[in-house]
C-alpha cells in the first residue's frame, strides 16, 4: 500500500487542503493528514478540535487517516511507513519555502519523497491564516471551508 504523509497544522483545514487531500488520493492508497502543532501561530483551535473536524470530513474514506503528532514529520513518515510527504503550494512563496523544507528532509531522510502539489487556482487565496484573520473580524468564510467543517462547534463560551 502506498502511503503518503500531508502535514500541516489545519488551524482550520480549508477547501485548499481538501483539494490537495483528493489529489492525494488519487496519487496513493493511503493519505494521513497530520496535524502538527506550530507553537509559533496564534490558534483558531486546539489540536484535538482540529482533528475531530477533519475525522468527521472525511469519515466515509477509509483511506484517510488523521492523527496528531509532535516529532520532525520525516520521523513520522518511517514510523507509519509512508514513503512521500505531499505538500500543496499556493504560489512562489509557499514553493520556495516548500523546497528548501524538501531538500532539508532529502538530506535526513533520503528515502522518502516530497511531492509538491498545485492548490487549484480559484482556491489560491485561501489559507487557514486568512481565514483566522477574517474571522477574528467577524466576517463569513463558509466558502473557504470544505462543506462540513463546523466552527460553531468548537466556540468556547
Amino acid at each position: 500500500m502506498k502511503t503518503v504523509i500531508f502535514p500541516g497544522s489545519f488551524d482550520p483545514f480549508t477547501k485548499g487542503h481538501e483539494a490537495i487531500v483528493g489529489q492525494a488520493l488519487a496519487l496513493f492508497d493511503k493519505v494521513i493528514i497530520a496535524i502538527g502543532e506550530n507553537v509559533g501561530k496564534s490558534s483558531l483551535l486546539t489540536p484535538q478540535e482540529r482533528k475531530r473536524l477533519i475525522e468527521q470530513l472525511y469519515s466515509d474514506d477509509k483511506r484517510v487517516e488523521v492523527m496528531a503528532y509532535s516529532t520532525l514529520t520525516g520521523d513520522l513518515a518511517r514510523k507509519v511507513g509512508a514513503k512521500a510527504i505531499v505538500r500543496g503550494v499556493r504560489n512562489t512563496i509557499d514553493f520556495e519555502n516548500e523546497r528548501t523544507m524538501a531538500q532539508t528532509n532529502k538530506r535526513l531522510y533520503p528515502e522518502i519523497e516530497t511531492i509538491i502539489l498545485l492548490t487549484p487556482a480559484d482556491l489560491a487565496d485561501v489559507s487557514s491564516s486568512a481565514v483566522r484573520e477574517l474571522l477574528a473580524f467577524g466576517h463569513d468564510v463558509s466558502d473557504m471551508l470544505p462543506e462540513g467543517i463546523d466552527l460553531q462547534s468548537c466556540k468556547k463560551d
